[in-house]
């Protein structure tokens, strides 16, 4: 029994030399491998001999074709980073030692040092190529790095990858490849230090001794990486004083000393430093994710827990990861958190940590926390968040809201693999709801032709893969629905990638340019109306106190225009639920005014009006010009604040600016009938061009009660009925506000009876009064 496992063993340790020698690389070979291929082939011999150093001369051997195949990148790491050579060479003679001792720990630490150190030779490689325009050797050894490691929240980064492929083609600049290189890179060993700092931490509570060796020289290699930008932000002397730090924490581990004091000062040095600085979009990208995900955590919180039990383990999961992304966006921004106010992002970092205990908690059903209290730490979390970040990135981002879709799509997945499909079609509706109000306005306009392909992957799509709403409403397996969910995302990256960079839709102009040019001119034309009848050298200068009040309701309606923005900016964190609000008061103006406006009564009654109360005043012998400047105020302030009104739904669809580019549009427009009016003394036709200004105003109508009866349906204030053998265009929905729901073309056509409806009204009760006057004369 003993001399046939002896055999064994024998055996299977001659068959693994055999392996190695087949797989060693000659001189010749190392010579014509890719860096890539040699670094990897150095790493995974090393990891193998950790394993299996049992046999100590095997991985004698084993180490010393490593060695060899090193030489095939020596020379160009001696050239371009000579410190990572020597700390690689000192690994080697480290990793001997180690194995002549049988010392596992300290052949841990000489391996990890060795790969970092292969890393940072890397990296030198590739920006000092760049910088000499040595845009090749830069590509054939980017491989040679590592990626930030991939969740549901961070998704490896390949802009170094394309950077330099541009700048091999010759489509960017070396300096353009380079600045996107240090950003991707820095910020991958940024991530990684900070990851293997808290593994370390773990490593050490469990009295696991070669992992904390390992960890320990991971950690220390990491930072060396980083040590140069440590150096431009913190100086030489605090540079110095952090490697040293990590050099004791790397000995220590390696001895079974205490660590966590060291652990203390690491942390402590790296407090606000970060290697590669977010962009103003990566920024506004972190903040909406840690804002998106924190707003979820008490929801699905609340959806796990009945009456002080969990009654879903998967909800609190889901919690407890929403949680985790937010606080990962949150470490990300605290740098630049730090420089705006320290004292309130510990209070922030605090809440996290607080919110988080909860959630463990409860997950391992220790103290279950009541759902009103985690509500209450949540807001008062966002609250803070809100007083701290920035304005400008606190505004939507399509980039964040795409991470979230994601997010949601995987607890949906999740439930589904749990046999939870009412769960999955929450999760499903919950992500269709964030495309709906996020990300869709540019789509449509911007990429038009994923938005069938999206929105028939979310719901009752019958094409190559049929939609998640049709699966999870039959209960489909989970392989059908993750092959459906893995053609949606590649349509929703694909859409992001084409919405890039680009700029609110077409429609927001046009509707704002509508409105505006709706109310000017009749502003206008009920100015002119009043000025025309000022006709004598007399009543000419009653003109003035006319133009004076008119001046000061376009002052007053830029005041309106600008408190309507505060306080909407105040609000905003209400998103959808806002808009809904704001677009269903548009509309009941709307709504009010083409009644008016198609009721021949309106306009004869409103003009006598004004002409009646002009008489008064020009009949009085005092306060005339104060009264006319009232009269003149008022008949034009009122269309101003309308407008204001109106305004406002469309801002928040899209950002400021392009509102104001079809402001400017309705004005300009406005400015041409105006001078045909008063300079040019034209007499236009006045009830004419108020029908088709009336027409246009009502299209207007129809397409904002088809948008918010979409956005109604979309936060749950009214129900979806889809009509299934309905199917727009893209552009109808778009433009028209059409959408196949049974509730949304409901109301539509309600609107368009109303506002006709009473136009023939009003015609019937004239007629009637005229046939009424005619039989009693």
């Amino acid at each position: 029994m003993l001399r046939n496992r002896f055999l064994q063993r024998s055996f299977l340790w001659l068959l693994i030399a055999v392996m190695g020698m087949s797989l060693r690389p000659s001189n010749a070979q190392a010579q014509a491998q890719a860096p890539s291929q040699l670094a990897e082939y150095i790493r995974a011999t090393l990891v193998q001999i950790q394993l299996h150093a049992v046999d100590r001369t095997t991985a004698q051997n084993q180490l010393a074709d490593v060695q060899r195949a090193y030489q095939g990148l020596a020379a160009t790491l001696a050239r371009y980073a000579p410190a990572a050579d020597a700390a690689i060479q000192s690994g080697f003679d480290d990793a001997e030692q180690a194995l002549a001792a049988s010392d596992l720990p300290r052949f841990a630490a000489a391996r990890t040092q060795i790969w970092t150190a292969l890393l940072n030779g890397s990296y030198m490689v590739v920006t000092g190529a760049l910088q000499a325009g040595d845009a090749l050797t830069a590509q054939q050894w980017l491989p040679v790095r590592e990626f930030r490691h991939a969740n549901r929240f961070d998704r490896p980064n390949a802009d170094a990858t394309k950077a330099v492929r541009a700048a091999v083609i010759g489509d960017a600049a070396p300096e353009v490849a380079l600045a996107a290189v240090q950003a991707d890179l820095l910020d991958t060993y940024q991530a990684r230090l900070h990851e293997a700092l808290n593994v370390l931490a773990i490593a050490d509570q469990q009295g696991f001794a070669v992992r904390r060796a390992e960890i320990a020289a991971l950690a220390a290699g990491y930072f060396t990486i980083l040590a140069p930008a440590y150096a431009e932000q913190r100086g030489a002397a605090a540079t110095t004083a952090t490697q040293a730090i990590f050099a004791e924490l790397r000995l220590a581990a390696l001895r079974g000393a205490p660590i966590q004091s060291l652990l203390a000062q690491a942390h402590a040095a790296l407090s606000g430093f970060r290697a590669a600085p977010l962009s103003p979009a990566e920024q506004v990208r972190r903040s909406g994710q840690m804002l998106r995900f924190l707003q979820l955590v008490p929801i699905e919180y609340e959806r796990g827990v009945r009456n002080g039990q969990v009654t879903v383990d998967l909800e609190i999961r889901e919690a407890i990861t929403f949680h985790a992304g937010a606080l990962a966006a949150f470490t990300d921004l605290r740098d630049l958190l730090d420089q705006r106010d320290p004292t309130l992002t510990a209070t922030i970092a605090n809440h996290f940590t607080k919110l988080g205990a909860a959630l463990t908690n409860a997950s391992n059903r220790i103290a279950v926390t009541d759902p009103a209290a985690i509500h209450a730490l949540t807001e008062t979390l966002l609250a803070d968040l809100r007083r701290l970040l920035p304005p400008e990135w606190q505004k939507q981002d399509s980039g964040a809201d795409f991470d979230v879709i994601r997010s949601a799509l995987d607890q949906m997945e999740q439930a589904v693999r749990a046999g939870e499909y009412a769960l999955a079609e929450s999760a499903r509706l919950e992500a269709y709801a964030i495309m709906e109000i996020g990300p869709e306005a540019k789509l449509i306009a911007f990429a038009p032709q994923y938005k069938p392909i999206i929105e028939g992957y979310f719901w009752y799509g019958q094409n190559d893969h049929k939609g998640l709403a049709y699966l999870i409403e039959r209960r489909a397996p989970p392989a059908e629905i993750a092959a459906t969910r893995a053609a949606l995302d590649q349509a929703l990256a694909e859409a992001e990638q084409a919405l890039a960079g680009s700029n609110a839709p077409l429609a927001i102009t046009t509707n704002a340019a509508v409105i505006v040019f709706r109310e000017g001119l009749e502003a206008v034309l009920i100015l002119a109306s009043l000025m025309g009848s000022l006709k004598t050298a007399t009543q000419r200068r009653f003109r003035r106190p006319l133009w004076i009040g008119a001046g000061l309701a376009l002052l007053a309606t830029v005041v309106t225009w600008l408190l309507a923005q505060g306080a909407l900016m105040a609000m905003a964190r209400f998103g959808e639920k806002l808009e809904a609000i704001v677009s269903l008061i548009a509309i009941a103006v709307l709504l009010l005014i083409t009644n008016w406006f198609f009721h021949d009564v309106y306009w004869k009654d409103w003009m006598a009006s004004f002409h009646q109360r002009k008489k008064q005043i020009l009949g009085g012998q005092a306060g005339q010009w104060l009264g006319l400047i009232t009269l003149g105020f008022a008949s034009i302030y009122r269309e101003g604040f309308e407008t204001v009104l109106f305004l406002q739904a469309l801002t928040l669809e899209g950002s400021v600016t392009i509102v104001l580019l079809g402001v400017g549009i309705g004005l300009a427009l406005t400015l041409l009938i105006g001078l045909a009016v008063f300079a040019m003394q034209a007499k236009l036709p006045h009830k004419k061009m108020l029908i088709v200004t009336g027409i246009l105003i009502g299209a207007v109508l129809l397409q904002m009660v088809g948008h918010t009866v979409n956005v109604l349906q979309v936060i749950g204030w009214l129900p979806i009925h889809p009509i299934r053998w309905l199917e727009f265009p893209y552009w109808a929905g778009f433009w028209l506000g059409l959408y196949a729901t049974w509730e949304g073309i409901g109301l539509q056509a309600a609107a368009a009876i109303f506002v006709i409806g009473s136009y023939y009204l009003a015609e019937y009760m004239q007629q009637r009064d005229w046939q009424r006057y005619a039989r009693a004369s």
